[in-house]
């Protein structure tokens, strides 16, 4: 079994593909293997609860227990291992993605995640404006400015906001306070299950305080994702849709689903 999961949530960029063009090619079409179980539960294990097939523990590629910290997040990931029918198909299975992730990369060791959001922070996606057109300009500040004012009402900090993409530099005070948020140092397992999600959405969207405003249930998953594609809708808009760039949002879509999911669960 656990070479099963090795091969199907694995890191497509590993040692097993030969060069970059096979990793890509791996990655956009991975081998499903048939579904050989035919039970899927959750139990109860130490400080939180694993996902069981035919009373086996699942194991994520990291040979570690496929498990969650609570009850109702454990079920969740639990649905999605039912959920396959006669082939177990990865790209359906974004909660268990994010989860091997999070077991595998965040919870051994959480600083250098929570630093990485620190860092986006520092430029944040909503600080950054075009200077023109004006309706563009207008749909910035339609999306965006509200999170800046729930920024400044809910840490206190106040951003500098720049035209084009030169750098500004921001207030230590403002980022000191804003980066409160993130579970910085957290060793318990809640926390670095909250500290993955916020990751995933940090990295999608471009923006941590978007990411915070979703953990925080100020944003749902729908207004966070159309702020984070103010621009790229504008395009498409003007100049035709690129059907290469949905189908990586579609992709995209469901891991926001699936750290939206944890956020929600753990709030």
């Amino acid at each position: 079994m656990r070479d099963v999961f090795e091969d199907l949530f694995s890191n497509p960029t590993d040692a097993k593909a030969p060069n970059p063009m096979e990793a890509a090619r791996r990655a956009m079409r991975p081998p499903l293997r048939r579904r050989f179980y035919r039970q899927v539960d959750v139990t109860a294990q130490g400080d939180g609860f694993a996902v069981v097939l035919d009373g086996r523990p699942v194991r994520t590629p990291g040979r570690r227990t496929l498990s969650a910290p609570t009850r109702p997040l454990a079920d969740a990931i639990a649905g999605e291992w039912s959920a396959q029918r006669h082939l177990i198909d990865p790209a359906a299975m974004p909660l268990t993605r994010l989860a091997n992730a999070i077991i595998d990369g965040v919870m051994p060791a959480p600083a250098p995640v929570a630093a990485e959001i620190e860092k986006y922070l520092a430029s944040d996606l909503v600080f950054y404006r075009a200077a023109g057109p004006r309706e563009l300009v207008a749909l910035q500040a339609r999306h965006w400015d509200p999170i800046i004012a729930w920024a400044q009402e809910m840490f206190g900090a106040r951003f500098a906001l720049a035209e084009g993409v030169m750098h500004v530099q921001q207030q230590p005070e403002a980022l000191a306070a804003a980066a409160s948020a993130i579970p910085i140092g957290a060793a318990e397992s809640a926390a670095c299950w909250k500290l993955g999600a916020l990751s995933v959405v940090t990295t999608l969207t471009g923006s941590a305080l978007l990411a915070f405003a979703l953990a925080a249930g100020r944003l749902g998953i729908d207004a966070v994702w159309a702020a984070a594609h103010v621009d790229e809708d504008w395009n498409m808009a003007q100049w035709g849709r690129d059907e290469l760039a949905l189908q990586r949002r579609a992709y995209d879509y469901a891991q926001m689903q699936a750290a939206a999911q944890v956020l929600a669960l753990l709030r």
